[in-house]
């Protein structure tokens, strides 16, 4: 609008430069002229009304507000002597607001970032309240008010601490997963129609997988002697586990809980037709089916486990796992490459694994 109103009164100060030399009756003349002209829009526009811009109330106030009320109702114009006297008004309010406007009241705003670390503690722990929350801040050398605190919380939106501090099966599983396994049974089909029954194992912390047999008839001998051998490799291995979680197959025997409670392990079971209870277990079943088992003829029970046994070295050596950062299981995850010159050099080789259903890539020597 400024930039407008600068324009129309540079071309109507060049204007008024021209009517200089003009004389008195050329004058006379030009203003009948606009005024017939303005007669005959009014007879076309009818009732409808002429519509001004910001910037043409602007300068027609300007212009014409200093002329006496009598001179302004002589005048030939399409909107009432009125009109830009309230034209005149409210510039004058707006110009007023502008330059009188009030102090803001009140107390300054919390800084973003502490407002931020209200809601990282917040949600980080579901039994912390308000005044947890600030005591936390206090340790941390934060000044702000109790009362602060709450009102951050309330504008977010975040429930009292003794509603939201209920856990959940998932936030259950991501604090105790250093401490816990799962397991289950799975089935596949050889080329002569055998149904052959595996079992296999993670853990939920590093994502390895441990494949424990596979047989035709799992009775309960069978799986005693799986727990067993699961025990023994979890105590080679150093392997503080505290939780097993399975479902309730029938498969597993008593004994089998037996075994595992020996060595210090206790059974958790999963609810009935709840799969999601045991969803990493769940996931990597799917991942061997899709990768694995749906992709190779299996011809008998050794061709089942000599795949599954090279497929378990590759998930656990090599896959990259999403729930870990994408990091293999028994690998941290490498330094990237930054070197510009290193990154010019790159030279990936592929390695088929199981005949090519399985392709592990590495950097060439």
């Amino acid at each position: 609008m400024v930039l407008r109103l600068v324009c129309l009164t540079v071309i109507n100060v060049f204007a008024a430069l021209r009517l200089l030399p003009m004389s008195d009756h050329a004058k006379d003349a030009e203003i009948l002229a606009l005024r017939h002209q303005i007669t005959v829009l009014e007879w076309q526009l009818g009732m409808a009304r002429a519509r001004f811009a910001a910037h043409d109330r602007a300068f027609l106030a300007a212009l014409l507000v200093p002329l006496p009320r009598e001179a302004l109702r002589r005048l030939r114009l399409l909107v009432q002597p009125d009109t830009v006297l309230r034209w005149h008004r409210n510039l004058i309010k707006q110009r007023h607001a502008r330059t009188c406007r009030p102090k803001r009241s009140g107390r300054p705003r919390t800084v973003r970032s502490i407002r931020v670390l209200v809601l990282r503690l917040a949600r980080e722990n579901p039994g912390w309240g308000y005044r947890r929350i600030h005591g936390e801040l206090v340790v941390l050398r934060v000044t702000v008010a109790a009362s602060t605190v709450w009102a951050i919380i309330r504008q977010a939106g975040i429930d009292p601490a003794p509603e939201r501090a209920t856990s959940t099966w998932a936030h259950f599983l991501c604090s105790q997963a250093e401490a816990l396994l799962a397991c289950d049974f799975f089935e596949t089909v050889t080329l002569s129609g055998a149904r052959l029954y595996v079992f296999a194992v993670i853990e939920h912390a590093s994502r390895r997988v441990r494949v424990l047999g596979a047989t035709t008839h799992p009775t309960a001998t069978w799986a005693v002697q799986a727990a067993k051998n699961l025990a023994m490799d979890l105590e080679d291995a150093d392997c503080r586990t505290r939780f097993m979680i399975r479902d309730r197959d029938g498969k597993y025997p008593a004994p089998f809980d037996a075994v595992l409670a020996d060595a210090g392990i206790n059974v958790v079971l999963s609810g009935i037709r709840m799969p999601r209870m045991n969803a990493i277990m769940e996931r990597w079943v799917q991942t061997c089916r899709r990768e694995l088992l749906d992709r190779t003829l299996i011809w008998n029970h050794r061709h089942l486990l000599r795949a599954l046994r090279e497929f378990k070295d590759f998930y656990n050596g090599h896959r990259p796992h999403q729930g870990i950062a994408n990091a293999r299981p028994l690998h941290p995850l490498p330094a990237p490459i930054t070197d510009p010159d290193e990154m010019a050099r790159i030279n990936v080789r592929r390695r088929d694994r199981l005949g090519g259903t399985l392709h592990a890539y590495e950097h060439a020597a």
